[in-house]
């Protein structure tokens, strides 16, 4: 587990470690959970410190999200659809922007979690947890047909 005594220890990752994490990350396909989250906890149960965990898991997204997306296009090029000039153009700029934008949050998450931890996104869960069971047992409960 992460070492309270020392958070500056467990900053380097081995293969073997990032494998682990990577099985953690597959528990995100489990409808509600979140891949980061996931994978900043099986950092953490690797002995990384926060800090450490919570980059490594955006790293992690790369591949995801470049993979996700190189599907998508493929997709749509075996649609028959091509991209203009135009298009292209805008899907360059829209990611730049995201790219950027990307920064700014993720620099802005991993400053927030060095500084207060995770626990206001446990209660963020919790609450939002007994709200959703709430409303489906008592507002809009499922009917059975």
């Amino acid at each position: 587990m992460y070492d309270e005594a020392h958070p500056e220890a467990h900053t380097q990752i081995s293969y073997i470690t990032a494998l682990k994490i990577g099985f953690f990350q597959c528990l995100a396909m489990v409808p509600g959970t979140s891949r980061s989250g996931a994978s900043i906890i099986g950092g953490m149960t690797q002995k990384l410190n926060r800090k450490t965990a919570a980059e490594f898991s955006f790293f992690l997204a790369v591949p995801t999200m470049f993979g996700a997306t190189a599907k998508k296009l493929f997709d749509y090029y075996q649609g028959g659809f091509e991209l203009s000039s135009d298009q292209i153009n805008y899907l360059i700029i829209g990611n730049v922007v995201a790219f950027i934008v990307a920064l700014i949050a993720i620099k802005s998450f991993i400053d927030y979690l060095s500084k207060r931890g995770f626990k206001i996104f446990g209660y963020y869960r919790i609450i939002l947890g007994l709200s959703l069971l709430l409303i489906h047992y008592f507002i809009y409960p499922l009917t059975t047909v």
